[in-house]
């Protein structure tokens, strides 16, 4: 009687094996990994388009675009701009407020533009948008955010990865036309510098229309998309320690050399502050709130560069420009509701030439064309610059 012999895998063969697995998983994870990427990307793309329409069905509504800082004030003398209340917003609201309805939230916009008594006692309009026992404002509202970006939690409130595009100048973007207390002071007003500098598809705290848009609504930038800030010293989503001096010397300084900030990046991680300043109010982190550190940028510098102001000037003259976790770019949303995904090499001039303002000579004099190349064209709304390459 013959026995059979069964013959099992050598240790070789085994070894041989894993081998060949472990060769497949590492080609096809990448491929695996860059298709997720391809479909976070094309979800984020699909959200701005539906912001683009959201702006349009507004102006269609109400014959002026959304209002990029906006809102209710307190009765005379009424109260400086950059103040908490729990009695008005002060004009502090986004204009990602304004659209809520047109994008399918009209529950939370009912809920925002009613008074309430969830978690206190609010008016219509609500408080300024810090408040975080003010429920809505600290709600995260899916459309607003990039399936790629993976911040969340506190000490933001309702993050957003989309901004408004205030243009190429950052002079005075936190007053708009108003004074310190949002109201016209006569000769003192800001409406001169702002006519000057705010040239933006969104004006900062003014109100606007489509054809306000000289340039058309297909070659001038409504908004980009912003990197939230993860706690890591992100040059792109967090203030640096700077100053220059005094806070209006610091200001001048940035004014007038848009990369100032540089010399605090690290040197051997250029993607890094040697140190971060105010990363409680930080990119991105109040979707509510128009202050340009949270929901505007410029396109100064550009897409991915680094956010620059005064250390703690997180709501004054702040340069920042498109950033995401996508490889190599960033999204933008055209004036006509178009997506384009724009490069960090795009053209962009000299970034360290000064930016228009009121009282700017030269270059800097009102009404010059922007001195940030093809990138700084795309972000004014107004200036008659030629754009005569496909972006």
């Amino acid at each position: 009687m013959q026995r059979r012999s069964s013959h099992g895998f050598t240790l070789v063969e085994l070894l041989v094996v894993i081998a060949i697995i472990g060769v497949l998983v590492g080609l096809l994870l990448p491929a695996v990994q860059a298709a997720r990427e391809a479909a976070r990307r094309m979800s984020c793309s699909n959200n701005f388009k539906q912001i683009g329409l959201a702006i349009h069905n507004y102006h269609s509504a109400y014959k002026q675009m959304p209002t990029h800082g906006t809102g209710t004030v307190a009765p005379d003398p009424g109260i400086d701009w950059w103040r908490s209340s729990a009695v008005v917003n002060n004009r502090q609201l986004s204009m990602l407020v304004g659209i809520l309805p047109f994008i399918e939230q009209q529950a939370l916009w009912e809920q925002i533009s009613n008074p309430s008594n969830v978690g206190g006692t609010w008016n219509a309009m609500g408080p300024t948008p810090q408040n975080i026992n003010y429920e809505p404002w600290a709600t995260d509202i899916p459309g607003f955010r990039c399936p790629s970006d993976p911040g969340q939690g506190l000490p933001s409130l309702g993050r957003s990865n989309y901004a408004a595009c205030i243009g190429d100048s950052c002079d005075e973007t936190a007053y708009g036309p108003w004074a310190n207390k949002r109201k016209i002071d006569g000769p003192r007003s800001r409406a001169a510098t702002a006519r000057v500098a705010h040239r933006g598809f969104f004006k900062p705290f003014d109100k606007g229309r489509f054809r306000d848009v000289l340039d058309g609504l297909s070659n001038t930038i409504a908004a980009g998309e912003i990197a939230t800030y993860l706690g890591d010293r992100d040059i792109r989503s967090v203030l640096p320690s700077f100053s220059a001096g005094n806070n209006n010397a610091t200001m001048r300084t940035i004014r007038d050399n848009p990369k100032a900030c540089a010399v605090k990046i690290e040197t051997d991680r250029p993607r890094y502050w040697i140190k971060a300043s105010r990363e409680s109010r930080a990119r991105g982190y109040r979707w509510a709130d128009a202050k340009t550190i949270f929901t505007g940028f410029t396109t100064i510098l550009p897409p991915n560069s680094e956010i620059c102001s005064r250390h703690n000037g997180d709501d004054l003259n702040v340069i920042g420009s498109t950033s995401s976790q996508h490889q190599g770019g960033s999204h933008v949303l055209m004036g006509d509701g178009g997506v384009k995904f724009i490069t960090d090499s795009i053209e962009a001039g000299n970034s360290t030439a000064g930016m228009v303002w009121k009282n700017g000579t030269g270059a800097q004099a009102p009404g010059s064309e922007s001195p940030y190349g093809l990138w700084g064209a795309l972000g004014t709304r107004a200036n008659k610059e030629i754009i005569d390459q496909e972006i």
